[in-house]
C-alpha cells in the first residue's frame, strides 16, 4: 500500500460546522442500523449540532483533535476532563470521549497515531488514568481498545434518544497504555 499522508491538528471554533457534520455522519453510519430512526434523529440533534460542537471546542477542559487529508476531515478524537463513573478508580481520570475514524481510513494505521495523540492530550489535561465508554454491542471498538491496553471496569447507562442502552466502561493507566495495532480501528460513542 502506498504511503499516505494526513495532518493531525487541534480543532478550534471555526471547525464546528465540519465537525458536526462529520461526527453525525460517522455516528449514524456506525449505529443507525441497530437503532430506531427516531432515537437516532433525537440523539444526533442533541449531540452533534454546530452549537454543541462550538461549546465543546471552546471548553477549557476539552481537547478536540482532527485529522485531515487534503483539507478533508477523516478522523477525530475528543479528550475531556469530566467526573468518571464510580467504577473508574484510578488517579487523575480523563475521558476519551470520542474516537471516530472514517471507514476508508480504518486499518491503515491512522487510529494508532490518533490514539497516541489522544493520550498526549489526556496528559496535557493532567490525566493519569484514561477511561472511555463504548457500546456493549460494538465488538470491533472494544477489541481495539483492549489492544491499546484498556480494561473493562463495569457498565454505564447511555441514552440514545428514548432508548436506554448499556455501555462498557474501560480504563487504563495512561503510563502503560499503548496505541493498538494496524488491524482494527475503534469507534466508541
Amino acid at each position: 500500500m502506498a504511503e499516505t499522508s494526513f495532518h493531525l491538528r487541534r480543532a478550534g471554533p471555526a471547525d464546528a460546522a465540519a465537525l458536526a457534520e462529520f461526527a453525525a455522519r460517522i455516528f449514524s453510519d456506525t449505529f443507525a442500523a441497530d437503532n430506531r430512526p427516531e432515537d437516532m434523529a433525537a440523539h444526533l440533534a442533541d449531540r452533534f449540532g454546530v452549537r454543541q460542537q462550538t461549546d465543546e471546542l471552546i471548553h477549557p477542559e476539552i481537547i478536540t483533535l482532527v485529522v485531515e487529508e487534503d483539507g478533508r476531515l477523516i478522523a477525530y478524537t475528543q479528550v475531556r476532563r469530566i467526573p468518571p463513573p464510580d467504577c473508574v478508580t484510578g488517579e487523575a481520570p480523563v475521558e476519551l470521549g470520542r474516537f471516530y475514524v472514517d471507514r476508508p481510513w480504518q486499518g491503515r494505521g491512522l487510529a494508532q497515531r490518533l490514539m497516541a495523540a489522544a493520550q498526549d492530550a489526556a496528559r496535557e489535561l493532567g490525566g493519569r488514568t484514561f477511561w472511555l465508554c463504548v457500546w456493549e454491542r460494538n465488538p470491533r471498538a472494544i477489541a481495539f481498545y483492549e489492544k491499546c491496553g484498556f480494561r473493562d471496569m463495569g457498565a454505564k447507562e447511555y441514552w440514545l434518544g428514548a432508548d436506554l442502552q448499556s455501555d462498557r466502561v474501560m480504563a487504563g493507566d495512561l503510563a502503560r497504555l499503548g496505541t493498538g495495532d494496524t488491524t482494527a480501528d475503534g469507534r466508541g460513542r
